[in-house]
């Protein structure tokens, strides 16, 4: 199967950031089967505030 790269939209900041077929390979060989919904910056601060929480508890 080939990939392109695509163009989403992030559900959390609404930019568009492009999810490229070399990361959609490597999703593929991972069997993630949902493509990302945040861009990587959403990510990361997404990330953080969860590894914030669990650090508390």
């Amino acid at each position: 199967m080939e990939f392109t790269d695509k163009t989403i939209i992030c559900k959390e900041c609404g930019k568009e950031f492009v999810f490229s077929a070399k990361e959609q390979e490597f999703y593929k060989q991972k069997g993630l089967e949902h493509e990302p919904k945040r861009c990587k910056d959403c990510r990361q601060k997404k990330k953080a505030l969860f590894e914030e929480k669990n650090n508390k508890n």
